[in-house]
């Protein structure tokens, strides 16, 4: 394993498993979870402690509201932890953001966009692709591909001009 992704719910499950995909695209090893800093504490702390022994370099952590399961398990690791707030009835996730991105100094959490978990398995990626070159490797070719998708897009607009470019969209 060299991910963990954890969650303090399992409704934050179709949101996590964004990161999961990605992951699995890269052919990264990961593990996923389901624990609450405030309902199994004891679980977190665990896992964390015992987490670098299983193999995990980063970990990503979504939760919502107070949002403290990232913010604990960057108090007990030195790895990179990457939260992820998810959006929540009452406030839209600005409640959760601001619950991340606000940490203690000395206990960083790298934040990525309410519910944007794809990005915290990009960015947990990005990490791992200074120790593994064949990560690296992927990750160029992947930008690669957006960077040619986008120029192609481009060409097509050019072509077609704005109004027939979105009926084609709008078609397909």
């Amino acid at each position: 394993m060299r991910v963990g992704i954890v969650m303090g719910s399992d409704s934050d499950l179709e949101i996590m498993s964004e990161a999961a995909k990605v992951l699995e695209e890269f052919g990264v090893d990961y593990e996923i979870h389901v624990m609450s800093a405030h309902r199994t504490p004891e679980k977190v702390f665990d896992y964390t402690k015992t987490a670098e022994e299983r193999g995990i370099e980063v970990f990503i952590a979504g939760a919502g509201g107070a949002a403290h399961l990232p913010g604990v398990i960057a108090a007990l690791t030195t790895f990179p932890v990457i939260g992820v707030p998810i959006k929540t009835s009452s406030l839209n996730g600005l409640d959760s953001l601001l619950s991340i991105v606000q940490m203690p100094s000395g206990i960083p959490v790298a934040t990525v966009a309410i519910n944007g978990s794809k990005n915290a398995g990009l960015l947990a990626l990005q990490i791992l692709s200074i120790k593994y070159p064949e990560i690296k490797q992927k990750l160029k070719e992947f930008k690669d591909k957006m960077k040619e998708e986008v120029t192609s897009k481009d060409e097509k607009l050019q072509s077609l001009g704005y109004k027939n470019y979105l009926s084609s969209v709008k078609k397909s």
